[in-house]
């Protein structure tokens, strides 16, 4: 297979410790004999961005991750109405072709499957969990969790390490919260490897059979969180079914 106009794709980020998506996309473009590859493009600052976006020559497509779901809004030339209402961003889909913000030639689509990969993962799990939940962090994964919890029509309130008008603090986390509030979601990177020794400071001793945990992290399969809150009776589940569900959403993206 010929390498001239190879389309690129990748994942922009920092740390880029481990990549399913690279590993998952370059194995399709394999298999379906397709004329493109996956690259991590670890950038230590958003202001790199643009640079990137200018030197990469046939880019095609992006993924964003932390820390930089909310802080590569700017430099978009449009957001899908999706993405508009969770402030967050985690595809992009290039224009190429059309002059654009960072660059004469891309446009920059910004998109979020971070809802539907959520939503459609956490919906079997839901229904005998009441309509509350706490979505641990406030970063972009938590405000795409955030919308597809509304979508289910499920109340929603964030806990962070900051003191601010409508969110909760972990130190404010009674039993009383804890009772009312059956379904957690982690959106932190509390946990993921190498800090495997890491997890959100909840009160663990509060959870029940009747309590939900679901982390967003895949890596590794069961985390900290995972295990305190199954030892507690409560159902788990990891993100590794939202970020294969986001990422077929992302390849319809790039090639709708």
């Amino acid at each position: 297979m010929s390498r001239i106009d190879e389309r690129i794709y990748g994942l922009i980020g920092y740390p880029l410790i481990h990549s399913f998506s690279r590993t998952f996309f370059n194995q399709k473009f394999k298999a379906e004999n397709i004329n493109a590859r996956y690259d991590n493009f670890e950038i230590p600052a958003i202001e790199d961005f643009p640079t990137l976006v200018k030197k990469t020559e046939f880019l095609s497509g992006m993924n964003v991750t932390i820390p930089y779901k909310e802080k590569v809004i700017p430099y978009l030339d449009e957001l899908d109405p999706l993405a508009a209402r969770a402030g967050a961003v985690n595809v992009i889909r290039i224009i190429r072709g059309k002059k654009g913000k960072v660059c004469e030639d891309k446009r920059l689509v910004g998109y979020n499957s971070d809802v539907a990969g959520f939503t459609d993962s956490i919906r079997p799990l839901v229904s005998d969990r009441g309509k509350k939940a706490l979505i641990l962090g406030t970063g972009g994964a938590a405000k795409a969790v955030a919308v597809g919890l509304d979508m289910l029509d499920i109340e929603s309130v964030c806990v962070s390490r900051t003191k601010r008008p409508g969110v909760l603090t972990y130190g404010e986390l009674t039993p009383d919260i804890i009772r009312q509030h059956r379904i957690i979601v982690n959106t932190t990177p509390l946990g993921m490897y190498p800090h495997v020794d890491e997890c959100p400071d909840i009160p663990y001793e509060c959870l029940t059979p009747e309590h939900l945990c679901y982390d967003l992290l895949y890596n590794p399969d069961i985390t900290l969180f995972m295990r305190k809150a199954s030892a507690r009776g409560a159902e788990v589940k990891n993100g590794l079914e939202m970020l294969l569900l986001q990422a077929f959403i992302s390849w319809d993206i790039w090639n709708s």
